[in-house]
């Protein structure tokens, strides 16, 4: 069951100081398992202690897959973790393990395909039973105390569990057999026999366009999830072929996604996603992964098509993130922050009522803000029908029109509407911010502040974006085969280091390159190539020509961990196999390395033959071959500053994943600061004189004689960058 968060303010979220006890999650790290060491149930973390205990017991596991950021998560916790009597029952029959999806997401993979398989749907909690070594015979989501909502009640599930694992131990053995088995079928797939093309590009956004809901922007009916690895694909469609249905399909879902509940009106970013068609009512929980990836989207759009209200997006995007989810002074970005204050709200900390926006607000103020966020005496939410979620339901030159003034003068009192509404908000109970700096989020945060800092023009970004890289270099790499998960937990300085998984080590290529292209700093190059040999070294399973969500030689893994995952579908972040292939392709142009080619191809080829029925969840490995099938077009400006940079802005226009755009300064065109591929083209071209510069167009292995003419570097791109017949 997905649903929103529950946290206090500045302390551990849903976490309950009765009585004085704790239990063996007093030494966690993670927030979530923190927020459970003084409940009465005896849990453990995930680990070899815990499968021993049952082991020796002879008893079956019950594991609590959750979240800092989950809402029914702490109701969980309250009715049944903390009732006595159920952590009694739980305590006598079980071995309890609790488990950070966040922290783990490779254990919440293989037990959530482990659920959906037994009840047909998954989410969080995750509430798995297992044999003591860990094969999963029973489970479901969010469970009550007691029985309602048409769900089993959790004192009556444990002892008809309890009781199966005592008198029908061969029955329970048997279904633990055939749900394995599921799991090591879940994502374990390929499909070779359908041959790699730009065909297999069109049959993909062909599914995805079937689902768009012209209406409401967005993809399918409620619950509503953003795609931003399918908005891409569509926006580099669109602006690649002039596919006007891509185009119209992926502006209109950014303008209604940017208007609606789902984003924050306020103070800016995106909820985790909209439970209504309409996106008007989210799930107010802010994952710093759908900002960082919903950022980029805005981005492309902008450099695209160049509307304000796209760049005003991102930017908005970025000051909540730096007010918000970032580590100011060390760098670094924090995973989460909370719906909710506690069990008994729903949102109200980002949803108000008519009579609060009042209070809040001049008349002239709130005449302008109550029609332009649709505020009125019946609003939105369930639990309290007055609560309205700020969302935008007419244009402002409406508003204007209606309240008999001009649009600037509309805009300068919504303006001040929103200051103030927000230094209202300031006074309520802040959710619970989850400053946990994970590897992969990070770099993904990276990319993303890097690749804005460069079309908007944010110095500051950029500074940010390359500050929070080299913490995550420095504490999270050993500079060879070893990226940790996690680069810092909030509170425990020596917390036992998850090692980090095939995404974690993907993402860091990218940011990594990312960061090469905003500083032509070749150390930069560097990382991203150790990093990338590490990944081919730890994850490439070289038989079936697919990497593996967790290293290829792993031993002694626990329960679930046995399985293997062949990553393939964006859920929710995009998936490791295509963000592989992507980094080695990108890898492959600069340095030369045909192998990385070579291998990025064997892997989009593994899946070709089934890629196209998962539509809407293969963006990112749609975009991957794009980047495959597409020659390559690099575009490296050199010269005066006022000079380049018009050329490079001039680059940078029209979003193309097969396009890099790469600025440099005189003093870095030696050879040995170079990666290898372009140490053999650009040192053999002038220099620019001085106060000028130059752009070199390059597509696959030919480059054009420089350019200085900003106009025909416009007319020259706009030809590089058609498909060739």
């Amino acid at each position: 069951m997905h649903s929103q968060a529950s946290s206090g303010t500045d302390s551990v979220p849903g976490s309950s100081t009765a009585g004085s006890s704790t239990n063996r999650l007093q030494e966690a790290a993670s927030s979530y398992l923190r927020s459970a060491r003084h409940q009465p149930v005896q849990w453990f973390p995930w680990g070899e202690e815990a499968f021993a205990h049952a082991r020796a017991e002879d008893k079956p596991i019950l594991l609590d897959i959750g979240a800092v950021w989950c809402h029914w998560c702490h109701v969980m916790d309250r009715e049944s973790y903390e009732n006595a009597e159920i952590a009694g029952i739980l305590n006598e029959h079980f071995i309890a393990v609790k488990v950070d999806r966040d922290e783990r997401p490779d254990v919440d993979a293989r037990y959530q395909a482990a659920v959906s398989a037994i009840s047909g749907q998954g989410g969080w909690p995750l509430t798995a039973f297992l044999t003591p070594d860990g094969r999963p015979f029973f489970g479901g989501t969010y469970f009550p105390a007691e029985e309602r909502y048409g769900r089993p009640g959790m004192r009556r599930v444990l002892l008809t569990m309890a009781d199966a694992w005592r008198n029908r131990r061969e029955e329970v053995l048997e279904s633990a057999a055939s749900v394995m088995a599921a799991v090591e079928q879940n994502e374990n797939f390929s499909g070779r026999g359908a041959s790699l093309s730009l065909a297999l590009t069109d049959k993909i956004v062909a599914s995805i366009l079937k689902q768009y809901d012209p209406r409401n922007g967005g993809f399918g009916s409620q619950p509503k999830f953003p795609h931003p690895a399918a908005l891409d694909l569509l926006l580099d469609v669109a602006v690649r072929t002039g596919n006007e249905e891509a185009r119209e399909a992926v502006t209109q879902t950014l303008r209604r996604m940017s208007r609606g509940g789902i984003y924050d009106q306020l103070a800016g970013g995106f909820h985790r996603y909209s439970v209504d068609e309409r996106w008007v009512v989210p799930h107010f929980e802010k994952m710093l992964y759908d900002n960082t990836e919903l950022l980029r989207c805005y981005v492309h759009a902008y450099q695209s098509f160049v509307e304000p209200e796209f760049s005003a997006t991102a930017q908005e995007i970025i000051a909540w993130l730096d007010a918000t989810m970032t580590d100011r002074a060390l760098g670094g970005f924090f995973s989460s922050q909370d719906a909710d204050i506690n069990l008994d709200d729903d949102g109200d900390y980002f949803t108000w009522t008519r009579d609060e926006a009042r209070a809040a607000l001049s008349d002239a103020e709130f005449a302008i803000a109550s029609r332009y966020w649709d505020i009125g005496e019946l609003g939105d939410m369930h639990h309290n029908p007055r609560k309205n979620v700020l969302h935008v339901r007419f244009s402002l030159d409406d508003v204007a029109r209606e309240a008999g003034v001009t649009p600037a003068e509309a805009a300068q009192l919504l303006a001040a509407a929103r200051q103030r509404l927000l230094a209202a908000r300031a006074q309520r109970p802040t959710p619970f911010i989850d400053r946990t700096l994970y590897t992969g989020w990070n770099a993904m945060a990276v990319t993303a502040y890097l690749e804005a800092a460069r079309v908007l023009r944010l110095a500051d970004v950029r500074s940010f974006a390359l500050r929070s890289l080299d913490r995550l270099l420095g504490e999270a790499w050993d500079g060879a085969l070893d990226l940790a998960h996690v680069i810092a937990y909030p509170e425990a300085a020596s917390a036992q280091r998850v090692p980090g998984n095939l995404d974690d080590y993907a993402f860091t290529v990218h940011a990594c390159m990312d960061a090469w292209l905003a500083t032509g700093s070749i150390e930069y190059h560097r990382a991203a190539c150790k990093l990338a040999d590490a990944m081919i070294t730890r994850f490439l399973d070289r038989t079936a020509g697919v990497f593996l969500d967790l290293p290829v030689d792993r031993t002694n893994q626990l329960g679930a961990l046995t399985a293997q995952r062949r990553p393939l579908q964006d859920a929710p972040t995009p998936a490791g196999n295509p963000v592989a292939a992507a980094a080695l392709l990108r890898l492959a142009d600069l340095s030369g390395r045909t192998h990385y080619r070579e291998i990025a191809e064997d892997v989009l080829e593994a899946f070709a033959g089934i890629v196209e029925h998962f539509g809407l969840y293969v963006g990112t490995y749609a975009l991957a071959l794009n980047r495959l099938l597409l020659d390559a077009v690099q575009i490296v400006v050199v010269g005066a500053e006022e000079a380049a940079t018009r050329l490079e802005s001039l680059a940078t226009a029209r979003f193309a994943v097969n396009k890099t755009v790469i600025r440099l300064q005189a003093r870095q065109l030696l050879a040995e600061t170079l990666p290898e591929s372009l140490a053999a083209t650009i040192p053999q071209v002038p220099l620019p004189q001085a106060g000028s510069a130059w752009a070199l167009v390059c597509r696959g292995n030919t480059c054009l004689p420089p350019i200085r003419d900003p106009d025909q570097l416009l007319d020259t791109l706009l030809e590089t960058l058609e498909p060739k017949a």
